[in-house]
């Protein structure tokens, strides 16, 4: 990890920050039509999976599917999606999208579809003090 690593300003004013994993900082994004969280490796100039070395590569693997697995038991979704894009944040990041079969853009990617319909400070407090307890039991073993 980078003593120097900085979100990228775009990922920053576009969700929360909700907790640290070993590697990656867990971000949720503010639109309330899914359950969107993204995992940003903390690496400073990093765009790209195969630029992280490759004990790094390995972690991220491993928290992107400890936090898929957990959002699919805590939503009970239809399909976990997972990518990272970076047409627009080149900053390396992967999105981890609960999707639903009723949700609203469905069977379409999320992005482009509808407007961002950000959380409440009720909703958003009230989806940390169901989620965080638990990633942090998780993580802690």
């Amino acid at each position: 990890m980078s003593d120097n690593f900085n979100l990228d300003p775009q990922l920053a004013n576009d969700s929360v920050e909700l907790m640290d994993f070993p590697l990656c900082k867990l971000l949720l994004a503010n639109d309330s039509n899914y359950p969107w969280f993204i995992l940003v490796p903390r690496v400073e100039g990093i765009t790209e999976i195969f630029q992280l070395e490759w004990e790094d590569q390995q972690q991220l693997l491993n928290e992107s599917s400890l936090l898929s697995e957990f959002l699919v038991q805590e939503f009970g979704g239809d399909k976990m999606n997972v990518a990272a894009l970076g047409n627009v944040v080149a900053q390396l990041h992967l999105h981890h999208v609960v999707r639903f079969k009723t949700d609203i853009s469905w069977p379409k990617p999320v992005w482009g579809q509808h407007a961002a319909a950000p959380y409440s400070s009720e909703e958003l407090e009230a989806l940390k003090a169901n989620l965080l307890p638990k990633l942090a039991s998780i993580l802690l073993g």
